[in-house]
């Protein structure tokens, strides 16, 4: 089945199945396909198609976004599928693939933004993500996290116990490492906001920036460089990884 949504696009920017091709590093052929068969790209191909064409990857293939989570996500999470590794600093919020169910609900509703059909359509989503990390070969996840996320509220008590028993039995994974930053150290530049790192089988790394409105995917090499920096900078803020555990297992006691 042709793809028309495609076509129109490349012929409003004035690109050919050659120069496309050349932009996105593929072969002509694969890019004629594209065009002729419908066949849908890799995620970080249809990424940087959407790129080149000033559309959403979403309204170029929508078939693999048929997601319940946010529109704006969905290219982050098709990414994160195809992840061999997994590098995220949250300094305020349990990150969503180590959340509960009860966490995620929390958090989505605070505040009533959402719609409460909303809400459950993005925890089912969001717990269906989490299934990457059972994977016959999962990707490697490290998480740095402030102390504060232990520490804070959301939901009520029995939801904060049962996430860090839960992050506890995760960080126990051998593909799987929790790491946090104690709440007496120091400003350090990871307080500037979340950021997450993703490499592919391909080694190509991108990162993933959230804010108040939606995510933003970054794939500049200059960019991605400069986060791994401040990778490196958290990383050495933060506890080893067993003092780690050790520390949610005793926060843990004082939420029951």
């Amino acid at each position: 089945m042709a793809n028309e949504v495609l076509r129109v696009a490349m012929a409003e920017k004035g690109e050919t199945v050659e120069s496309l091709a050349a932009k996105v590093g593929v072969d002509p052929k694969t890019a004629g396909r594209w065009l002729t068969s419908g066949r849908i790209p890799h995620p970080r191909t249809r990424i940087a198609v959407a790129e080149v064409l000033g559309r959403d990857a979403a309204e170029l293939w929508p078939e693999p976004y048929r997601r319940r989570d946010l529109p704006w996500f969905r290219p982050w999470a098709e990414l994160e599928q195809d992840a061999t590794s997994i590098r995220s600093y949250q300094p305020l919020l349990v990150p969503g693939l180590l959340q509960t169910e009860g966490y995620a609900r929390a958090v989505l509703a605070t505040g009533g933004l959402l719609a409460p059909a909303e809400v459950e359509q993005i925890v089912a989503s969001r717990l269906q993500r989490q299934s990457i990390l059972a994977a016959t070969v999962p990707p490697q996840l490290i998480a740095v996290i402030d102390e504060v996320v232990l520490r804070r509220l959301v939901g009520d008590r029995a939801v904060m116990a049962g996430q860090l028993a839960h992050l506890a039995a995760l960080a126990e994974l051998e593909h799987v490492q929790v790491r946090v930053i104690p709440a007496d150290g120091p400003w350090h530049t990871g307080l500037a906001g979340p950021f997450v790192l993703a490499r592919l089988p391909d080694g190509t790394e991108l990162a993933y920036l959230d804010n108040q409105l939606r995510g933003q995917i970054v794939s500049d090499p200059l960019d991605v460089a400069s986060l791994g920096r401040r990778w490196e900078s958290v990383t050495g803020e933060a506890f080893p990884h067993r003092r780690s555990i050790e520390l949610i297992r005793e926060v843990a006691t004082t939420w029951r």
